[in-house]
């Protein structure tokens, strides 16, 4: 039998970091849910996929991102919708609709990389328990798809009102549901759950918008 190809030894290393990278994801989470994402560390994530701290580094820069990554998985979904979002569409509706779309993929168990309803649930839960981690959620800003946003603008990528586009959106979706988590344990956490609050909050925040009274 031959040797493999580099380019079948390079995919095989890809798979491996990419198995390695999910599954200190899911360590972290079920860490966090069991004690408390104050209370675990990276030495305790590390240990759980039977990695050395060292190497948790060169996946993560901090506990922190762990969770930033599953955001991430979310925003290639995000991305690839509004880059078929109809021209017509102002930045907050192409961000609805768009996150709308993935959720409901989620929900109805279609494929979506690295997104399942019961991870959604638990980032849910986990989010909403600290402050930090929500804070993080809000400033999250994905360059892909803020690059998507911006041509669909027809604007700049440093344009201040793609910037206060999505912050308006990364605020209203994130107190919309983590506050909602936090404060009911008995709500039924998941994608639809986040679609429903998300629809709600914006109805919120377009009436307000409409009561301005511009000089």
């Amino acid at each position: 039998m031959g040797k493999p190809s580099a380019a079948t030894v390079v995919g095989l290393r890809e798979r491996k970091k990419a198995q390695t990278r999910r599954m200190m994801i899911d360590a972290a989470v079920d860490l966090c849910l069991a004690q408390g994402y104050e209370n675990t560390t990276v030495e305790q994530i590390a240990g759980a996929v039977e990695i050395s701290p060292r190497t948790f580094s060169r996946y993560f820069p901090s506990k922190e991102a762990v969770f930033i990554a599953v955001i991430d998985d979310l925003a290639e979904e995000i991305t690839a919708e509004l880059e078929g979002q109809p021209p017509d569409l102002g930045p907050m509706e192409s961000l609805r609709a768009a996150h709308v779309s993935v959720l409901t993929r989620v929900a109805e168990r279609r494929p979506v990389a690295g997104l399942t309803a019961e991870r959604i649930v638990l980032i849910l839960q986990i989010v909403s328990s600290c402050d930090d981690l929500r804070h993080a959620a809000m400033e999250y800003r994905s360059p892909a798809a803020m690059a998507a946003l911006a041509e669909h603008m027809g604007v700049a990528p440093d344009d201040k009102r793609l910037e206060l586009a999505v912050a308006l959106f990364s605020t209203t979706i994130v107190r919309a549901c983590t506050d909602v988590a936090a404060s009911d344990p008995d709500v039924p956490l998941g994608p639809t759950f986040v679609t429903e609050r998300l629809e709600r909050a914006l109805s919120d925040l377009a009436q307000f918008t409409a009561e301005l009274r511009l000089v």
